[in-house]
């Protein structure tokens, strides 16, 4: 079998939204007992906290996952946890680097008949003022740009798989979030990481509402506590079978509400989506109408890039 995978699967359209992860806030167990078998899901940052627990949880319903890290010595330890109970492999991605993005999903695509769920888990949060290997602030670089250009090098394969799911990790940081277009990158201001933390948030979920848009597919949002609890949105959207033909609506746990005002702006969200793609080098209108949605999920506790 090949290493960079580990058996899961999940049945599906393409579904796409948001997940909120908040300590202090409530959240129960995936309410979904469905099974997940024959098909192939990518949790980046698989290694610790939430991508670990969904990893394992996603892994007792069979089927294959790719745990895609930056620490292999980390992730292959998680792989060997995951082995007591499942079949585990990985993949090294470091989502500061353009270029490893790229090698990733080239050996994705190359190696892999189909991907069925994308769960962009891994993120950094609150660093110093660091760049990544391409120059972008590393958190903007990491947290948004990195899994945009992931989630559009992987959207055929999804598409070819027939029933895919894009899940994004963001936070509820997203509400004090602003999208700064004169200033991304924090070159010309005094940098200010919770404020830099709160607007690759806000990307995120901006990205999942423009995704969905162009993919005209649903958007989901989720409030939870725990790395056990906080894998349980991500375990839902990719496995529940309810929410095939959902649009647009965004979930505190399981009730539907208003995300922050400025995450449903039409316009900020073509924007970003077109700053990202001139950024990280690809054609900013490659939409696909034969995909049908696409998820964004929130992580406060997220400390550091996986």
């Amino acid at each position: 079998m090949n290493k960079y995978i580990l058996p899961l699967s999940i049945a599906g359209t393409v579904i796409g939204g948001t997940v909120l992860v908040k300590d202090y806030a409530s959240g129960g167990t995936c309410p979904s007992k469905a099974t997940v078998s024959g098909k192939t899901i990518i949790i980046t940052g698989a290694n610790t906290g939430i991508g670990k627990e969904t990893a394992r949880e996603l892994a007792r319903r069979g089927g294959r996952i790719i745990m895609a890290c930056r620490d292999m010595e980390k992730c292959e330890t998680a792989a060997r946890e995951i082995r007591s109970e499942t079949l585990s492999h990985h993949g090294h991605l470091n989502l500061a680097s353009l270029k490893s993005i790229r090698e990733f999903a080239k050996k994705v695509t190359e190696e892999e008949v189909n991907v069925n769920v994308l769960i962009n888990n891994a993120g950094i949060m609150r660093c110093p003022y660091w760049k990544t290997e391409d120059g972008f602030e590393m958190q903007f670089g990491v947290n948004h740009l990195g899994h945009f250009l992931l989630t559009n090098l992987l959207l055929e394969k999804l598409k070819n798989s027939g029933n895919g799911r894009i899940i994004n990790v963001s936070s509820l940081a997203h509400k004090v979030g602003q999208i700064d277009f004169n200033d991304l990158n924090w070159e010309k201001k005094k940098y200010d990481t919770k404020a830099a933390y709160c607007q690759s948030k806000l990307a995120n979920i901006l990205f999942t509402k423009e995704l969905a848009e162009r993919l005209d597919g649903p958007f989901f949002l989720f409030l939870v506590k725990s790395p056990h609890l906080g894998a349980q949105p991500s375990i839902y959207l990719a496995v529940a079978e309810e929410l095939e033909g959902i649009s647009g609506k965004y979930f505190d746990v399981n009730k539907q509400k208003d995300p922050a005002p400025q995450a449903l702006d039409d316009e900020t969200a073509r924007r970003l989506w077109e700053i990202s793609a001139k950024l990280v080098g690809l054609k900013s209108d490659n939409s696909d109408p034969q995909l049908q949605s696409t998820f964004t999920v929130n992580m406060d506790n997220v400390s550091a890039v996986s």
